[in-house]
């Protein structure tokens, strides 16, 4: 279980996703943690100008690779509303950041569109110990999951 200060983090992260979807973009938010508990960077889902790479934690990791030093970013913490997409994870484990927190999985994220009777997405829902091994991952939060889920329900209930 997440500490009260990540339980923070991961709510920042929640709050990010919703301001993603005010914005005509898909609910996801993320959050880049140094080690000693400083917000590097935040940001949140940008596809909805036509990029569907503009993913929170791709835009985190080129961050991370332009501004930390290599052992900052091994000791630095990625936060965020839902497990990272193959993509994303990728990156993460190219730049050699350290531990993902997030609230919602990729395993909830498929079972939430397939209940919406929505397509699943283009790339496979996989785990990122399956894309990262060894890769010091925590999640899902249940109370927030149920959150970011509304998110969705909200974003495809609208289209």
């Amino acid at each position: 279980m997440p500490s009260n200060t990540e339980m923070r983090h991961l709510h920042r992260c929640v709050e990010l996703a919703a301001l993603a979807l005010e914005t005509g973009n898909e609910p996801f938010g993320s959050v880049l943690v140094a080690a000693d508990g400083a917000v590097l960077a935040e940001d949140h889902n940008r596809v909805g100008g036509g990029d569907p790479t503009c993913h929170p934690e791709l835009a985190l990791a080129r961050w991370a690779a332009a501004h930390l030093a290599p052992e900052e970013r091994a000791a630095a913490t990625v936060f965020t509303s839902t497990e990272h997409c193959p993509m994303c994870a990728a990156a993460h484990g190219w730049v050699r950041l350290g531990r993902i927190v997030y609230a919602s999985s990729s395993v909830q994220l498929a079972g939430w569109l397939a209940e919406l009777g929505l397509p699943a997405p283009p790339v496979r829902c996989l785990p990122i110990r399956d894309i990262v091994p060894g890769l010091p991952v925590e999640g899902p939060v249940d109370s927030l999951a149920e959150e970011v889920r509304a998110l969705f329900r909200r974003l495809h209930s609208a289209r």
